[in-house]
């Protein structure tokens, strides 16, 4: 395998979450850089295998020479259409870590963060149509507010998309650091920052219809999973974070109660293993800052 371009994160709680037996079957929906992949290999027999999902040709590049490894590089919005095309009915286990590679962040030219200049990317593959400049671009300015304030959780998303509009009137947008100089207009000074981290994230969840993807792909699991199977997902913000937890508890991302039929019963397809959400330690997240904000919720197939 090449050497791993993202710290993987929660890694021993997460690979512990999937309860692994040595021949059973995984998908790792995030392959990533592999860390957690890997770790997962250690723990399988000859007879065991690892389905990893990931539509980035870096993370291809990087996949390790393992015959008990499928790569399957494109999107896991796909996952049941292709566990059937491997001849696959069942699976033990399925992790997810929803957060973007370090790679991504730190290679300019994809355009994921506001530190460097590059194109105004944000595709996590190149067969994606719709760039963040298209975004930015084209828009009207109602689905622009909707994308900065669901997305991004900004209050001001007004504010900021009139400064982008007046901009595009005069020149479009072609790199982070023309998004960066009209986004810090509309930024508080004391969390310059932080107001920059979630313009930039609610663009680029647009651009890879991040949401729609993982509730497309959550629906799914409960089908392709074994009794007693894992589903262990790492997310990174508060969006992503309660689709995962109103899906373990009530089977379904849009709905936080459980439904109960006249006796009381509830048809979940989930029993959560964690009550609680598991978060790094401030170990991990000294080591590693973009750790920071994961929270990890491991559920059980009833």
């Amino acid at each position: 395998m090449g050497e791993p371009y993202h710290i993987p994160v929660l890694l021993k709680e997460s690979i512990e979450g999937l309860n692994i037996r040595s021949n059973g079957i995984y998908v790792d929906l995030t392959f990533g850089g592999g860390g957690h992949s890997r770790e997962i290999l250690k723990r399988l027999g000859s007879n065991g295998r690892l389905i990893v999902f990931d539509q980035d040709e870096d993370a291809y590049k990087n996949r390790p020479d393992d015959n008990r490894l499928t790569f399957v590089r494109h999107n896991f919005r796909y996952l049941t259409n292709f566990l059937r095309y491997l001849g696959i009915d069942k699976v033990d286990g399925i992790l997810g870590d929803l957060g973007v590679s370090s790679h991504h962040f730190d290679v300019p030219e994809r355009g994921f963060s506001f530190r460097y200049n590059g194109a105004l990317d944000m595709r996590m593959s190149s067969g994606i149509k719709k760039d963040a400049a298209h975004i930015l671009n084209h828009y009207d300015e109602n689905d622009l507010k909707q994308i900065f304030y669901n997305y991004g959780e900004i209050k001001n998303s007004g504010r900021l998309v009139r400064e982008i509009i007046t901009h595009r009137h005069t020149k479009f947008f072609e790199t982070t650091d023309d998004l960066k100089i009209i986004a810090e207009k509309a930024a508080p000074k004391k969390e310059r920052s932080k107001y920059l981290a979630k313009v930039f994230q609610a663009l680029r969840i647009e651009v890879n219809q991040e949401m729609s993807v993982l509730e497309d792909t959550l629906k799914q699991c409960p089908a392709v999973l074994k009794r007693g199977g894992r589903l262990v997902i790492i997310s990174y913000h508060s969006l992503e974070d309660r689709l995962v937890k109103n899906f373990i508890k009530t089977g379904d991302c849009r709905k936080s109660q459980v439904e109960t039929d006249i006796f009381g019963n509830a048809d979940v397809p989930f029993r959560a293993i964690n009550r609680k959400v598991i978060v790094p330690s401030e170990e991990e997240t000294e080591r590693n800052s973009r750790a920071r904000s994961a929270k990890l919720r491991i559920a059980e197939r009833i």
